[in-house]
């Protein structure tokens, strides 16, 4: 490298090896993994979320249902008396109310008594608070309401308050019960575990059932594999395992693949051996000849060399129609193909007149070349044997799956019992005329190759010859 040359990008860059490549290929196995596992996870996580609520719902709204139990049996006990004091005129029935720092407690206090108003504020505490004050919310409705409230050192409580007016006072008085959060929290805590252990293992469980799935669901795909090595190992040319429904089309269009190579293979040999076969007799001739140095050695080369000329071309017409029709199907307008071919033959036949008609929108489902070789060499010979007119007509049914073609000429025809053999190679009735005897049998090969015919008639019209060509229809 001299100096200054930049590196080139392509020595540059990394190889991507098969390791890589093998990396970069997605897996059916892993691509339903992933979608088994996200929709685990969103539903064990929505359902955990929403059962968790409920649940904590459910034990929170039993705990604020006692504490609302034992607020409306104060309330409906609770009396006035001469000094303006709540009273209650029977015992609660809660020892914890009596017991210091036991957990649960409760504070009755009214602002701004009327019938007392030397009191600006009233509170009468259980002796479980000791000498401890609870701070209130003021409520200007009758409704209990609960909350949390961290108002007691270490001593998390859950509150219901009630507002209401006692017989004999005008003031409104605050009922309030608290109560120690511990045991309802611990029991929250003790759901919540449960739920995270039982979703956790019911997720394990449900990821251990997809990959199952996956393994068995995909074992069919499996078995086709084994059957394919089978068929490169054991010789077999056909899948015959039985597979579930899911697969059959898989193994179908497999086999038809299959079946359809070996039709490509064994035409290939089958034209193999035809050509070596035509090729052997000229060979033969000339080897002769020269050995025997026959004076007419040049005109048996000539000779035979024309003939072997003749089948390559077959050989090779039939070989490139193969080809392409292995490659897909085609879509060819038959009267654009006609109209080209026309125009050629116009130069080589001035004085004949054509005429193209029918259907101008006709698809056929040949490759456009072999149309056109078709099409040229049926044209060619209309104009080269007739009398000066050529007539083509395309006609196309609509239930029809074949497009027919007929070329017509004025010339003398081909007697009945000579048109089945004038389909063979080098086959030629008017040798004064120059040719190789190739084109009919070109027609023919190819024509059959896409699946179509071709017949020898006479024209009612023009009074020649009339073949009728057929070829699929183009959907």
């Amino acid at each position: 490298m001299t100096a200054g040359a930049q590196p080139s990008p392509a020595t540059d860059a990394p190889p991507v090896t098969l390791g890589r490549a093998i990396s970069q290929r997605s897996s059916l196995a892993r691509r339903m993994m992933l979608i088994a596992a996200g929709w685990v996870l969103v539903l064990l996580l929505g359902g955990g979320f929403a059962l968790d609520r409920t649940l904590t719902n459910l034990v929170r709204g039993n705990f604020d249902d006692q504490l609302e139990y034992l607020l409306n049996s104060m309330i409906v006990v609770a009396e006035i008396d001469s000094d303006g004091q709540v009273y209650f005129n029977r015992p609660l029935g809660e020892p914890r109310f009596l017991e210091p720092n036991s957990g649960l407690y409760y504070q009755i206090s009214a602002e701004g008594r009327e019938d007392f108003p030397s009191y600006s504020l009233a509170v009468t505490p259980s002796r479980s608070l000791w000498d401890t004050t609870l701070k209130q919310r003021n409520h200007l409705d009758n409704e209990p309401h609960f909350y949390d409230s961290d108002q007691l050192p270490e001593e998390p409580l859950r509150i219901v308050e009630r507002t209401v007016i006692l017989p004999d006072s005008d003031a409104r008085w605050t009922f309030t019960v608290a109560s120690r959060r511990e045991e309802l929290d611990a029991q929250i805590l003790r759901i919540r575990s449960i739920l995270i252990w039982s979703f956790a293992v019911l997720g394990l469980g449900l990821l251990v059932l997809a990959v199952l799935q996956s393994w068995y669901g995909l074992s069919p795909l499996r078995r086709v594999r084994a059957a394919i090595q089978s068929m490169r190992s054991a010789g077999t040319n056909r899948i015959t395992e039985p597979l579930p429904l899911e697969v059959e089309p898989l193994v179908e269009e497999i086999n038809a693949l299959l079946a359809h190579s070996e039709r490509q293979a064994e035409e290939a040999r089958t034209h193999a051996g035809n050509l070596a076969h035509a090729l052997k007799t000229p060979l033969t001739v000339l080897t002769n000849a020269a050995t025997a140095r026959a004076p007419d050695l040049h005109t048996a080369v000539m000779r035979e060399t024309r003939t072997m000329q003749r089948h390559v071309e077959h050989h090779l017409a039939r070989a490139r129609a193969v080809g392409r029709r292995a490659i897909g199907h085609a879509r060819t307008p038959v009267c654009e193909s006609a109209e080209a071919v026309r125009r050629a033959v116009e130069r080589l036949y001035p004085g004949t007149r054509f005429d193209i008609a029918g259907n101008r929108s006709a698809l056929v489902a040949i490759e456009r070349q072999d149309l056109d070789e078709i099409l040229g060499n049926l044209i060619e010979n209309a104009a080269k044997y007739g009398g000066g007119s050529v007539f083509v007509t395309v006609d196309v049914e609509p239930e029809d799956a074949q497009c027919v073609i007929w070329v017509e000429d004025d010339g003398a025809g081909i007697p009945e019992g000579e048109r089945q053999r004038i389909f063979d190679r080098g086959a030629r009735l008017d040798t004064g005329k120059p040719g190789t005897g190739l084109g009919l049998a070109i027609v023919r090969d190819v024509a059959e190759i896409y699946g179509g015919d071709v017949a020898l008639e006479e024209s009612e019209d023009l009074g020649g010859l009339l073949v009728r060509l057929s070829l699929p229809r183009a959907g």
